[in-house]
Order: C-alpha cells, then structure tokens, then sequence
C-alpha cells in the first residue's frame, strides 16, 4: 500500500486501509473504489491523505497504534467529560463531576499506555484514517498518544505519574468547551479580541479541573500549563524554564506537533517531518531540547507508505520502520535514476549512513 494525497487521485483506484467517521464506524472500507463525488467528500471531511492498493507495494503492511475498540472508547469517554460541560454551559453552572467516569477515563489511558509499551515502532498517527466532526476531540487523543509515546522515553516517570500526564493530555483543551464553537471552528484568521479569549481556554480547564478531587492536581496543571514556553512568551501567565512543570513542558510539544500536522480548514497538514522543523525550531527557546530529541525517537518521521527520494538518485516507499531510529527507516526501491527497478529490493537506512531521503512525495504521478 501506498500513502498518497486525496488530492492527487483522479478516480479508480482501491482504498487500502478503512475510513472511519468520529464514532470509531466504518465509513469507507478497504478495497472500496474511489470514485470522484467518494475523493470530493473525503476532502470535504478533512481527509488529507489515504492508502491505497498499488501492485509494486502491496507486500507493505502498517500496523494501526490503538485497537479499533480502544480509539471509539477514548472518543466516547471524551465526549461524556466534554460534552457535560457544554450541557452545564447552557444552565450557567459550570462544573466538571470526574467521579463520574473515572473508572472508564483511567480504563482507557491504561488501554493506550499498554498499546504504546506494546508497539516496536515508533507511533504514526497517519495510520489512523477517521473523520472527526469535532477537533477537539481527536486532537485531544492524539496528544495523548504522543504526550504517552514521548513519556515511554522518559526512563524517570513512574506507572503512576505516566497515568496522570495521560489523563491530564486527555483533558488539557477542556476548557475549550466554554469558548464559544464558531470562533474556535472559524475557518479564517482570530481577530486580536478572539484570539485573546481562545487563550482564555487554559485557565478556564484548571478551574474546572483543579476543584474535582478525584482528579490529580498535577492534572488539572497540564490544561493550565500547555500553552506556557520556556523563554516565557507563552500563556496564560508567561512561565519561563524550571517554573514550567514537567507535563506541561511534555503536553506542550506534542500540542504543537499535532496541531501542525492535522488538516485544519485554513491549511493542509503537515507531514511528519515537517511537523518536526517546527520543534527544531523552538527547540532550546520554546521547547526542551532534550523533550524535542526523545519525541523525534518517539514518532515516525517518514510514515510507512511514503514515496520518497534518496541522494544517490533511488526512488523508494518506505516499506517498515526501524525501531530506535525514527529518521532512518527501510524502504523498497522502485526506481534508479528515473527507470523502474524490474525486481524492486529493500534498502535499510542505518546500513549505509551516506544515504539520506532529500525529498517526499504524496502525489500519485501517472493516475
């Protein structure tokens, strides 16, 4: 299978991995045709790329980051926390009653932490094709997945702590519910006013949070915290270095990683590698600079299914990923020098260290 661009298909070609819609449902299934009105409203919903089936590829497996079961439970169990607090907004008494569904929320972080331990590569969200009528809500679960996957790097968090930083990513934008929807889902630019108020959302999370006592207090820190910046140019109260706690520090980074690589409505998302320039560029000043290198390793930087470049003139997909080296994965060649390989071969990046990738590609050339 191939990784491509929605908007480089023209029609007829078989999907190779499910969509799913917010529910966790299926809404387009694998070997399903894709026609011009199917890749229109695959754009519509937000879809930036697929996968689709491609003869010279089709050896080329991805294994998903959560099970099918865990994702629709985190969704669900997000909408109920979220959800209560859009209800409570209506009568003007606004709270947040944990207790309620404690025993699912830690059911379902400890569901995720188990499939990150499990995994033996890094984590790439791409293989995750869902339509999501709510950003909040799937950025939230991303952010906890790579809140979690970067936590695994982290040889000095305990079960217990690893828990709350899962909890507190899963909650950190909760305070989003208050703001109101259309400027938080407004397809141009905040005004000075709107943006003011949006940032308003990391306070308004830890008063919720941090008054549910059955909820850890460094929890409610990371709604709070998220958006603060080690050289203090960050929000609510421009923190700077070692006043920042830890999660915050953490939740911060992947905040940022996967708020540029999800499609938005006013620009494409990134992809993987790109999403990392942004944190080498903060790295030091904004970020931790040790954080943004165990990210690096804790994320795949080139997806399995990409088409990518190499500098002696190859022409390959990335067809698996090397455990500890998230920069340097295994490919399957396809052409030399501009002609196709009758007999396409693998190639490891870490044997050869002269080999790098100077460009990617998600466009189906020849559809």
């Amino acid at each position: 299978m191939r990784l491509v661009a929605v908007s480089s298909i023209k029609e007829d070609v078989k999907l190779a991995k499910n969509v799913f819609n917010n529910k966790g449902n299926v809404l387009l299934k694998t070997g399903a045709t894709l026609t011009t009105s199917i890749l229109n409203r695959l754009q519509m919903l937000g879809i930036t790329y697929v996968y689709i089936e491609d003869g010279r590829t089709d050896d080329i497996w991805i294994q998903p980051v959560l099970t099918e079961e865990t994702r629709r439970e985190a969704i669900q169990v997000m909408t109920e926390a979220f959800g209560q607090v859009q209800q409570d907004l209506a009568t003007e008494s606004i709270r947040f009653s944990f207790h309620k569904i404690e025993k699912k929320f830690y059911s379902v972080v400890r569901d995720i932490i188990a499939q990150i331990r499990d995994r033996r590569e890094a984590i790439d969200l791409l293989t995750h094709l869902y339509v999501h009528d709510d950003y909040v809500f799937s950025h939230s679960l991303n952010v906890t997945i790579y809140t979690l996957a970067l936590s695994m790097k982290m040889k000095n968090l305990t079960a217990k702590q690893t828990e709350e930083i899962g909890i507190g990513a899963m909650l950190h934008d909760v305070g989003k519910m208050i703001i109101p929807s259309h400027i938080l889902k407004k397809p141009s630019r905040l005004t000075e006013e709107e943006f003011e108020l949006v940032k308003k959302h990391t306070e308004y999370g830890f008063e919720l949070l941090r008054k549910e006592s059955s909820l850890p207090l460094t929890s409610a820190h990371c709604a709070w915290q998220h958006h603060e910046r080690l050289n203090g140019t960050g929000y609510p109260r421009g923190l700077k270095g070692n006043e920042i706690h830890v999660y915050g520090k953490m939740i911060g980074v992947a905040d940022v990683y996967d708020a540029v690589t999800s499609n938005r409505v006013y620009r494409r998302a990134m992809l993987p590698h790109e999403g990392m320039e942004i944190l080498y560029a903060g790295s030091g000043s904004q970020f931790e600079k040790d954080y943004v290198e165990m990210f690096r390793r804790a994320i795949v930087m080139y997806p399995t299914g990409l088409t990518v470049w190499l500098n002696d003139g190859r022409k390959g997909v990335v067809s698996r990923q090397n455990e500890y080296i998230s920069d340097r994965p295994l490919l399957l060649i396809l052409e030399e020098n501009g002609t196709d390989v009758q007999d396409p071969y693998e190639v490891d990046m870490t044997a050869d260290q002269t080999l790098f990738i100077t460009e990617t590609d998600t466009t189906l050339s020849g559809n």
